[in-house]
């Protein structure tokens, strides 16, 4: 069975950092593609899902959206099966619940109906 578990989340402040990991097990997570995306406050699971961020199996291939490139990083580490997602000069807006997911394929797309397994979520809250 895969599981996927998110840790690192919490409250900052805007303009400080944040670290999130997900720890998989139960799939070959070295050959899959790799995702982050994030639901805002009163956004209902399953809708509205925002892309964040994507890698590839080999890590050669990175996405992220517009709203956060230059200040977040996606990085993975096969040998520990695990998935970072590095976010700095956080601002409000990235408030929300980030979510990894796993992909069918071993480069992700940005669209959430392609991945197939996802964790739980952990929050993160930036305060103004």
């Amino acid at each position: 069975q895969v599981q996927l578990v998110e840790s690192g989340g919490g409250l900052v402040q805007a303009g400080g950092s944040l670290s999130v990991a997900c720890v998989a097990s139960g799939h070959t997570f070295g050959t899959t593609g790799m995702g982050w995306f994030r639901q805002a406050p009163g956004k209902e699971r399953g809708k509205e899902r925002e892309f964040v961020a994507a890698i590839s199996w080999d890590s050669v291939n990175i996405y992220y959206a517009d709203s956060v490139k230059g200040r977040f990083t996606i990085s993975r580490d096969n040998a520990k099966n695990t998935l970072y997602l590095q976010m700095n000069s956080l601002k409000p807006e990235d408030t929300g619940v980030y979510y990894c997911a796993s992909s069918r394929t071993r480069i992700p797309p940005q669209i959430p109906s392609e991945y197939n397994y996802w964790g739980q979520g952990t929050q993160v809250t930036i305060s103004s």
